[in-house]
């Protein structure tokens, strides 16, 4: 409003200008004179302008009379768009001048021009999929969805312009929340144009997230064929596909299609450990126990896990602790000094009942390297050699505070996971998980449980052990069903918290 006030102010202010200029001219009493052949004409000062601007007129008149007396003799020499050039000339060079506006505008970030300025090409050029382009863009840039969808839409009919419109309507649909569509139409985007990086990223994660895994890893083949995924990387995220397409077809109740998925997963990533424990499973469901027993030894090579120790077990599940023993001993042969294989040769010790065995297997990891996992089996020896319950209690009070140890964990947002997963759920990448200790998970409990050694017992000494005890124990797992120490003092852990607070009290 007060800019239409200020246009109306300026324009009486120049009315007022003039005629206040022309009376001056009137006033003035001067003349001119003009001798044209043998005539002379003498010209008030008003008349003067007059004719001035008649001049001006008639040349401007003269060269476009000139410039279309060329456009028809071009066109009588064959050039069939001279003419319509020519009256074309002045409306596409305003078209043009808009639509230079309109992109200026789009770059400045100022997308209600630069959508005004669009429109306006769009009535003076004929150049639709260009122009439509851009109000597609500028009302995108807006926020004006409805706009943008509706021109985005009116491109799909080139097919010079169908896979910018396909992309443009991808983005609809993900600012609505709509994923079922977007999926949809980067399928139809990936078929126009197979090699777009961008379009295979957004199709996978749109897959990934609706759990078609097939469909992903039909994409996944594609990136690689593009040459964007090395080969071993390739293999490692097509094994997590399968084992998760593995995982489905379990779900449905094809055990047999979900087998051999899992067998396939493992083949093509025999260091994946989720691969391989549901490989090993899948092969003792086909009476193939020893081929399941050789993939997790593959596996363990590589590096030990408690899924591959628990799959190990699975095999032979109704063997007792001194058969465990035996049967595990070459798989514990490989990476021997590492914590998870001692610390599962104490366990399996323990279910043996051969406690100082189990000492002599866990070593110092209680003291040099505590984790919660390896103070409890420090306590179940403790209980399993007959340790006063205050000193059990001071192994377990220590465990309830220390470090988790190992866990998956995203290396994309540092998320804890319970188990594996192909996707994150806090951040919902894809093959993000590595098993590997937590930044810091150990601290001061809320219920300030650090202080219970100092209420129901302090830890012992360390005991010296015979040199000349030969460490000679065969090594094996834990059955799954039976009671250890282990599990029965890590039963007793509440219930010492709770007497502990009441001594307190």
């Amino acid at each position: 409003m007060l800019w239409m006030l200020v246009k109306l102010l300026v324009f009486v202010a120049v009315v007022i200008g003039l005629a206040y200029g022309a009376g001056l001219l009137m006033d003035s009493g001067q003349s001119v004179g003009l001798r044209v052949l043998n005539m002379e004409f003498e010209l008030g000062p008003i008349q003067a302008l007059i004719a001035l601007a008649l001049l001006v007129l008639a040349v401007w008149l003269v060269l476009k009379l000139l410039g279309l007396i060329i456009a028809v003799l071009r066109f009588m020499n064959g050039d069939e768009t001279a003419v319509r050039r020519y009256f074309m000339r002045n409306r596409e060079k305003r078209g043009m001048d808009a639509l230079l506006a309109s992109m200026l505008a789009q770059a400045a970030g100022d997308g209600k021009l630069a959508i005004a300025k669009a429109e306006k090409a769009h009535k003076l050029l004929n150049q639709p999929q260009m122009t439509n382009l851009l109000i597609a863009q500028s009302a995108e840039m807006k926020g004006n969805r409805a706009l943008a969808e509706e021109h985005y839409k009116r491109l799909l009919s080139d097919t010079r312009t169908r896979f910018v419109a396909v992309q443009g309507l991808i983005r609809a649909k993900l600012d609505e929340g709509d994923s079922d569509k977007a999926r949809k139409l980067a399928e139809k985007a990936l078929a126009i144009q197979p090699a777009h990086e961008e379009t295979q990223n957004t199709l996978l994660q749109l897959q990934t997230q609706a759990e078609d895994w097939q469909g992903a890893r039909k994409t996944l083949k594609v990136k690689k064929s593009s040459g964007y995924l090395p080969r071993d990387v390739y293999r490692r995220r097509d094994a997590i596909l399968a084992l998760q397409d593995s995982d489905r077809l379990a779900a449905e109740g094809n055990m047999t299609r979900a087998r051999e998925a899992a067998i396939e997963a493992n083949r093509l990533s025999p260091d994946l450990i989720p691969a391989a424990a549901a490989a090993a499973r899948a092969l003792v469901a086909q009476g193939k126990g020893s081929y399941g027993a050789r993939v997790i030894k593959k596996a363990w090579k590589v590096a030990p896990h408690p899924e591959l120790a628990a799959a190990f077990a699975a095999i032979e599940p109704g063997e007792s602790p001194t058969q465990r023993l035996q049967r595990f001993g070459k798989l514990l042969g490989y990476h021997a000094d590492a914590a998870e294989t001692r610390m599962l040769r104490a366990e399996l010790l323990i279910a043996a009942e051969d406690f100082p065995a189990a000492r002599r297997a866990l070593g110092d990891l209680a003291t040099a390297a505590p984790s919660m996992r390896a103070l409890t089996i420090m306590a179940a020896i403790e209980r399993g050699e007959g340790a006063d319950d205050a000193v059990v209690r001071g192994w377990l009070a220590r465990a309830l505070t220390a470090p988790r140890g190992p866990q998956w964990i995203c290396q994309k947002c540092q998320h804890v996971h319970a188990s594996w997963q192909a996707i994150c759920d806090n951040c919902a990448a894809f093959d993000t998980l590595e098993w590997r200790d937590a930044p810091d998970s150990s601290g001061p409990s809320a219920t300030q449980t650090e202080l219970l050694p100092l209420i129901i017992g302090s830890l012992p000494g360390p005991k010296e052990t015979s040199a000349d005890t030969p460490d000679t124990a065969p090594e094996a797992e834990v059955l799954e069903g039976d009671a250890s120490p282990a599990d029965e003092a890590a039963q007793e852990a509440s219930a010492g918290d709770e007497k502990s607070s009441e001594k307190a009290s």
